[in-house]
């Protein structure tokens, strides 16, 4: 989980969120004072991704135009020009296209085993799992020492990115121009977007406005991933008339350290609980480690003597990263206050609550 690049997403839009129009020639949503800066972000990437749709419909070559930001790079000891990225499902690109056969230097693509290996001889071809997966994505380059990263598109690969809780920061110039065509490529699909962006800057270049983001820093990119798990973990509980909760416990360095889910070792042990039986309460580690738990933890139960609230204040455990808070079917919950007022950290994460709720059907009054 250390070393990912910092990843900074760029596009251009209309005012109604287009990326294009529908018709056969490109939109031209920026102007040249854009388009300069956007090769000043080139220059100063190691690297710059965009998806297999892109490289396909666009044909880009993703090089720095200016001569200038180029010498600029040769001295400070950089290749010339950026490492190009793509991600494909399918394998199918063009060797022929530009983004292979245009500039010297290094290629990727990512892509399930054995499905791109007609690309090998223009290109390093890694395999990130089907369909790939962005995490990977990152890890391999930071593997490859690249620090900084610029993902330009398309859409799709915009949305996997937001929808992931990957992207850093992002800069979206918008045009004075609507489409409104539901047949053109938006800039964002749906998704549950779950890591919260705060606007840093707002600039006019010409009739264009340019618009600058930062990722909150709670929840982290690992924090999602962690509460992701413990989402998923719900899906080993078994049949109940209570809640299917998943559980995780793990550490900044990405290292987890126990997992945990409804009913696992007897029917009425709670996710919280199943994870932290496998821990001593006195392991120094639990200094720095989260609590990721699908629901708030408990603070009031019959069946064991001790709530999850309680058993988790009874560690060192400073934070608690959950998904969905818990609804008054059986008790008032007040799981949140009791940690918070003992000092310990919450973060809530409603964007992923309907995944939990998908789980938890079963009980009166819950959809999805």
């Amino acid at each position: 989980m250390t070393g990912r690049p910092h990843v900074l997403l760029s596009a251009a839009q209309s005012l109604d969120g287009y990326l294009d129009d529908a018709g056969s020639t490109r939109l031209i949503l920026s102007n040249e004072d854009d388009f300069a800066e956007v090769d000043r972000l080139r220059a100063e990437a190691d690297a710059i991704l965009v998806g297999a749709g892109t490289v396909r419909a666009d044909n880009p070559r993703l090089l720095v135009r200016s001569a200038e930001l180029r010498r600029e790079r040769v001295v400070a000891g950089r290749p010339e020009q950026p490492v190009k990225v793509t991600v494909t499902s399918s394998g199918k690109l063009d060797p022929a296209s530009r983004f292979f056969t245009v500039g010297d230097s290094e290629k990727l693509v990512y892509a399930p085993r054995g499905s791109a290996e007609s690309l090998s001889a223009v290109a390093t071809v890694v395999d990130v799992g089907s369909p790939p997966q962005l995490g990977r994505v990152l890890d391999d380059l930071g593997a490859r020492g690249i620090r900084t990263l610029l993902v330009e598109g398309g859409g799709a690969v915009h949305t996997q990115f937001l929808d992931a809780g990957l992207a850093d920061e992002l800069r979206l110039a918008v045009a004075p121009v609507m489409v409104g065509d539901p047949r053109a490529p938006r800039f964002l699909g749906p998704g549950a977007f779950p890591r919260p962006l705060e606007l840093t800057e707002v600039r006019r270049l010409g009739d264009v406005a340019v618009l600058r983001y930062r990722a909150a820093a709670e929840p982290s990119s690992l924090d999602l991933l962690r509460l992701r798990q413990a989402i998923e973990l719900a899906d080993e509980c078994p049949p109940s008339s209570t809640f299917r909760v998943g559980a995780v416990v793990g550490l900044p360095d990405g290292t987890v350290l126990a997992t945990g889910h409804s009913g696992e070792g007897d029917p009425h042990n709670h996710a919280e609980e199943s994870a932290l039986a496998k821990l001593d309460p006195r392991d120094p580690r639990l200094a720095d480690a989260t609590m990721y738990s699908s629901l708030e933890p408990c603070s009031d139960r019959a069946s064991h003597p001790k709530s999850c609230t309680q058993l988790i204040l009874e560690t060192a455990i400073p934070r608690v990263v959950m998904a969905w808070r818990e609804p008054s079917l059986f008790v008032e919950a007040e799981g949140v206050e009791r940690l918070v007022a003992a000092g310990r950290r919450v973060i809530e994460v409603p964007a992923l609550a309907s995944e939990v709720r998908r789980a938890n059907t079963h009980l009166p009054g819950v959809r999805p």
